[in-house]
């Protein structure tokens, strides 16, 4: 009998959007006791799966870009690089399967994946399928997604609808420590706001907050997450500002009764799973639109509410937060009816049938 353990390539970067989904697949992925390695560039995915304990190699990456660039030249050359270091870590790793989250360090690696006929699997959180994610549909096996309307973009006898990996950590909150990282008293009665960006931040959503902030702090208590320098020039005690939240943050979701975001996937669907009201900002400037139709989406479901970045304004989100105020109840019901708890495990039997 053959004892010996499974291998998976994990790859997905460039941004935070590309890599969370693998981290809240983590705990899943130790249960069936395969090997882990992960590929990827020197970004933001080395930092967050640094932190996990998972074998990390580094490859070379150039940006896909949808627009002429004379950057496209030069890293035409390091994708081809990417390729040659991909082929040579994949013959040494031997995985059984490649899982790709996209982005555009997954590029070289689905494609040596597919020389040496291993198999790749890639999941897409957004709505509509990214750059990097219909060239990695060509060398795929099975493409699954997040999203119900995304099924329309993808061929017929690849895709999987499997919703979003949401981490299991993120429902482990404590409230207690929430108050105590944020300085505010457990005894106060006005609600907690929590304003964030991406992973970068969000500048406008920022000056947006900051021109009605004397007029929202007089009902509401504000947790920011302002991004690397981009916070704004105010002092209050029912206003905390960080630059960016790690372990912090499910305890801060433990006290948070409204979210003011952009629309990136996986914070949406997290936000959704719990059951936070959420004001949506979706990213419209130097995007793909892929934020407009995630946040679309769940204003139909009555999930949000959303607040389109060419009228955003501090008059606005003032008015738009009264009207999630009040919409609150029903559209927690409403995001309760959802169950999302199935889709690690809906994610982890199919991988499981390709080991």
């Amino acid at each position: 009998m053959n004892h010996k353990r499974k291998k998976i390539v994990l790859t997905g970067g460039g941004t935070a959007g590309h890599v969370i989904p693998h981290i809240a697949l983590l705990p899943f992925l130790r249960q069936e006791k395969w090997d882990l390695v992960y590929l990827g560039s020197n970004g933001i995915e080395r930092e967050l799966i640094g932190k996990s304990g998972i074998k990390f190699k580094t490859i070379a990456a150039g940006k896909l870009r949808r627009y002429f660039s004379l950057k496209n030249f030069s890293d035409f050359f390091k994708v081809a690089l990417g390729c040659i270091q991909s082929l040579f870590l994949l013959i040494w790793i031997k995985p059984n399967l490649v899982f790709s989250k996209g982005g555009f360090v997954s590029v070289p690696v689905t494609f040596a994946a597919w020389l040496l006929k291993i198999p790749v699997i890639t999941h897409e959180s957004d709505q509509t399928p990214g750059l990097a994610n219909r060239i990695i549909l060509r060398f795929a096996k099975k493409i699954l997604y997040s999203f119900p309307e995304t099924a329309r973009h993808l061929p017929s006898d690849k895709a999987i609808y499997t919703g979003t990996p949401i981490r299991r950590e993120l429902f482990t909150g404590d409230p207690g420590r929430g108050y105590k990282v944020c300085g505010f008293s457990e005894k106060s009665e006005k609600p907690i706001i929590l304003v964030m960006g991406g992973s970068l931040g969000a500048l406008k959503i920022n000056q947006a907050l900051k021109e009605c902030i004397d007029t929202l702090i007089e009902d509401y208590r504000i947790v920011h997450i302002t991004g690397k320098g981009k916070g704004i020039d105010f002092q209050h005690p029912d206003y905390q500002a960080f630059t960016f939240l790690g372990e912090e943050l499910k305890d801060i979701f433990a006290i948070t009764d409204f979210v003011i975001a952009r629309a990136g996937a996986n914070s949406i669907f997290e936000f959704l799973a719990l059951h936070k009201p959420m004001l949506l900002i979706p990213l419209e400037a130097g995007s793909r639109g892929d934020q407009i139709l995630n946040a679309n989406s769940f204003a139909k479901e009555g999930w949000a509410k959303v607040l389109r970045e060419k009228a955003l304004s501090g008059e606005n989100l003032l008015s738009e937060m009264t009207d999630l105020t009040k919409a609150a109840e029903q559209m927690k019901n409403k995001q309760r009816k959802l169950q999302l708890g199935n889709s690690s495990d809906t994610i982890i039997q199919i991988l499981r049938s390709e080991v």
